[in-house]
């Protein structure tokens, strides 16, 4: 673990890897320390954002440091149910690359229950993990111009649902009607680090 100021407003922490972040960032939603306003995980850092009047970051470097959390940890968000149409442009070569085969790729991605990281990429857009290894797939080799919004994707170790109409090079595997990222929502993001996720199979 290293921690690095930014500013007089935040502490940057860098971790070893994306379960180091989600176990801290666990220990600390659960017991956040004094003068924290605000957490932004990321796959190997942790951005805390702090009140200046309340604490400053080497207070909150031997804070964070002394912070007890076991590698498994996560935080335990409201939990999301998302309809899917397994009706994507890359479910069969997935089926292929993983060996499971469509239905395959559709029982696994509804029977676990994924997690999200973090957010970025676009506004709306959570990186989602799961404890199952068998849909880990590499992106695409060639990136598609346009994935219209709602499309949900494999990537590495991630999925994730494209909140608006953009390129990607994610193998898309399904599409859903939920509204990810909605101006007039409070808050505008459906999918925050933390919020647990079931992907359902509709028709």
């Amino acid at each position: 673990m290293r921690t690095l100021p930014c500013g007089d407003s935040g502490l940057l922490v860098e971790l070893s890897d994306l379960d180091a972040v989600l176990a801290l960032y666990a220990a600390l939603v659960d017991d956040p320390p004094e003068g924290v306003l605000d957490m932004l995980p990321a796959a190997r850092t942790l951005l805390l954002r702090i009140d200046p009047r309340v604490t400053d970051p080497s207070a909150l470097t031997r804070a964070v440091q002394q912070t007890s959390h076991g590698r498994a940890r996560r935080a335990s968000g409201r939990e999301v149910e998302l309809p899917v149409i397994y009706d994507g442009e890359d479910l069969a070569e997935v089926g292929r690359i993983t060996g499971l085969g469509e239905r395959g790729v559709v029982e696994a991605h509804t029977a676990g229950e994924w997690t999200v990281a973090f957010c970025g990429f676009a506004p709306g857009f959570g990186y989602l993990v799961s404890e199952d290894e068998c849909l880990h797939v590499p992106r695409r080799e060639s990136p598609r111009t346009r994935v219209p919004a709602g499309s949900i994707g494999l990537a590495g170790e991630f999925t994730g649902v494209y909140p608006r109409e953009s390129p990607g090079g994610w193998q898309l595997i399904g599409r859903t009607s939920a509204r990810v990222w909605d101006l007039e929502r409070d808050p505008p993001a459906l999918l925050v680090p933390g919020t647990r996720v079931r992907f359902v199979e509709d028709s």
